[in-house]
């Protein structure tokens, strides 16, 4: 079986198993911000195990299911937990979660992270929207055979594509009116991802701020390029869950991480309530 009739399989599965419900908007749920799930009504539960192909989490705060159902009134579809390429797993599968989410009908990706702080100005807890980010993995996941039935072959799935707007400029200008509403600010940054486990040293932390990194992180990135490859628009949100090495005298832990993460995910699940139906009215708009 290839990994397209992979993929297809997953998303016939987890087509069936959401019966009538057809989400058109995903959330990928980083560290710490798995009960952002929690505000979804009429949830339904698909562990990740269930589904055929899907890699499973192996990390601390990464519940490993699927919860569908609706947000603000919208459909959509949660990772609660995704994968990462430091659990040992090929950066294929770090992303067949989303080639399947593609495969299923998503439209818009919405990624959250927890992220160091590389801006000093950035304070533990505060929410940043991704402007761009900076691929230090050291690896792309769509090294390899091109699929491009991925995408319509076109415009999309295409070998070599544009990644000028890898983060929807349109989604960012619907996520600060929404965090206006809620009655705060959101910052803008660019992203770096590492390949982890280990946190950086604050050789690195020096080095990432002089490259134009204000975030540091270890997932995100795969996901967001075969997004694009796919078609789908991204919005990315990272939480400022630690200050990175160098910049903070404490020493980093994934405990500290987790625990950031869990302060500020209810900010997060009102955040995206005013969002999501806000996208929803984009997303009816746009040509099927």
């Amino acid at each position: 079986m290839t990994y397209f009739e992979q993929a297809s399989e997953a998303a016939q599965f987890l087509r069936e198993k959401l019966a009538d419900l057809t989400p058109h908007i995903a959330i990928v749920l980083g560290s710490g911000l798995g009960a952002v799930a929690d505000a979804v009504t009429s949830p339904i539960l698909v562990p990740y195990g269930e589904i055929p192909h899907f890699p499973q989490s192996t990390v601390e705060g990464h519940s490993g299911r699927i919860v569908a159902g609706l947000l603000g009134g919208m459909p959509v579809v949660v990772m609660q937990g995704r994968v990462h390429y430091y659990e040992g797993y090929t950066p294929q599968q770090v992303t067949f979660p989303m080639r399947v989410l593609g495969t299923l009908g998503v439209r818009t990706a919405i990624l959250t992270n927890a992220a160091g702080g590389i801006r000093p100005e950035y304070q533990i807890g505060d929410l940043v929207l991704l402007s761009d980010h900076i691929n230090a993995l050291g690896f792309n996941p769509l090294i390899g055979p091109n699929e491009p039935r991925f995408g319509d072959g076109v415009k999309t799935g295409l070998r070599f594509f544009d990644m000028t707007q890898a983060y929807s400029v349109e989604l960012r200008a619907l996520a600060h009116e929404a965090a206006r509403a809620e009655g705060f600010a959101l910052r803008e940054g660019v992203y770096l991802a590492t390949s982890g486990p280990s946190f950086e040293t604050p050789a690195e932390i020096r080095a990432f701020r002089t490259l134009g990194a204000d975030l540091v992180g270890m997932s995100t990135v795969p996901e967001t390029i075969v997004a694009r490859h796919m078609g789908l628009k991204v919005l990315g949100i990272s939480c400022v869950t630690n200050l990175a090495a160098g910049i903070s005298a404490t020493q980093l832990s994934h405990e500290e991480v987790f625990e950031a993460g869990s302060k500020v995910q209810h900010k997060l699940a009102g955040l995206l309530e005013r969002l999501i139906p806000a996208i929803g009215v984009t997303e009816t708009e746009r040509p099927a």
